[in-house]
């Protein structure tokens, strides 16, 4: 998976505001401010905006999940090679909105990497990053987002620093390799460089950008924790 590290992902979510035209137009304000920054941004959007945002950025792009299917029978799954096709480079499994079990997950890994999708698994305490870093097949990035803060006005950098730091080291521990994301109430640059300086690779974004009044000055603000 190519990703520069630290990353920005921004989730579109489902918001009206980060669906089909304006989906393209928020990839663009955050590929505006990649060129402009050199930050890495990634996004993670619908599946049904998958191929008209890849096409019209050169960002990154994350499906928002795939199932453990392959070509056939499977009706209203998210099939990994048609997300691939579509100009992704990887996918999220497991956010707060949409939990699924280890089974699943280990399933949906294996599938991901069969067809080159890089992935990222959301985790929403230190135990459950404990249980995913152990994976047979691990994934690319884990995470870490308590689901209480989501949405929120309180960054997890600010709330609950302990988790971030902890988190760090437990994946680190169960497995070199993977990296940590963080997540939920992050809003600007400072709450960014907290969670760096706690050890993540980079934050996880949706409501503090997607439901601002002005997308690519809050995306300016939180690449700009990047740099401090």
């Amino acid at each position: 998976m190519q990703l520069k590290l630290p990353v920005l992902f921004i989730n579109f979510k489902t918001y009206a505001e980060a669906t089909g035209q304006k989906a393209i137009e928020l990839a663009k304000s955050a590929e505006s401010v990649s060129k402009e920054t050199g930050a890495s941004i990634a996004l993670v959007v619908q599946a049904v905006d998958l191929k008209e945002v890849s096409q019209a950025v050169s960002l990154p792009v994350f499906a928002q999940h795939i199932d453990p299917v392959v070509f056939g029978s499977s009706t209203g799954h998210i099939l990994p090679e048609a997300v691939k096709e579509a100009g992704a480079i990887g996918t999220v499994l497991n956010h707060a909105e949409n939990k699924r079990d280890n089974e699943f997950l280990q399933k949906a890994i294996v599938r991901a990497k069969e067809v080159g999708l890089g992935v990222m698994v959301c985790a929403e305490s230190i135990e459950r990053a404990k249980e995913i870093a152990s994976f047979p097949d691990k994934p690319n990035l884990i995470a870490i987002e308590p689901p209480e803060l989501i949405g929120g006005d309180i960054s997890v950098s600010t709330a609950n620093p302990d988790l971030i730091s902890n988190g760090v080291k437990v994946v680190k521990n169960t497995s070199a390799k993977i990296e940590v994301i963080t997540g939920a109430g992050v809003k600007g640059g400072a709450d960014v460089a907290k969670a760096l300086k706690l050890g993540t690779k980079g934050v996880f974004v949706a409501s503090g950008i997607v439901k601002s009044d002005n997308k690519e000055e809050a995306i300016k603000g939180l690449v700009g924790g990047f740099k401090k």
